[in-house]
């Protein structure tokens, strides 16, 4: 069993930083993709941040310059350092990754998501 384990949100106001953890555990075999999505109220979940195994990113326009994701092989786990952050980027966070385990093809698997809430 893979579980991806979120951890870092909270109320912060505008102009204020957060950093969001999310770790995977279990039989994990390869990682291929890590991302993070969120997810505001009445909107649909949309993709903030990407990074692929070579270390390449990719960014949400209305976060590149905010926020950086990065993350560590070694102990399975993705971080989204979110700086000048703004009301709008109120929403609920998730972690996704594609992740392959012996035996089995590669599939998504989602973190539970975070609350990360901006005050004005």
């Amino acid at each position: 069993q893979v579980q991806l384990v979120e951890s870092g949100g909270g109320l912060v106001q505008a102009g204020g930083s957060l950093r969001l953890s999310c770790a995977a555990s279990g039989s994990i075999l390869s990682i291929y993709a890590m991302n993070w999505y969120r997810q505001a109220p009445g909107k649909q979940r949309e993709l903030v941040a990407a990074i692929g195994t070579g270390g390449s990113t990719n960014y949400e326009d209305s976060v590149k310059g905010r926020f950086t994701i990065s993350g560590d092989s070694a102990k399975n786990t993705i971080y989204l350092q979110m700086n000048s952050l703004k009301p709008d980027d109120t929403a609920v966070y998730y972690c996704n990754m594609k992740i392959g385990k012996f035996g089995y093809s590669p599939r998504d698997y989602w973190g539970q998501g975070t609350q990360v809430t901006v005050s004005s």
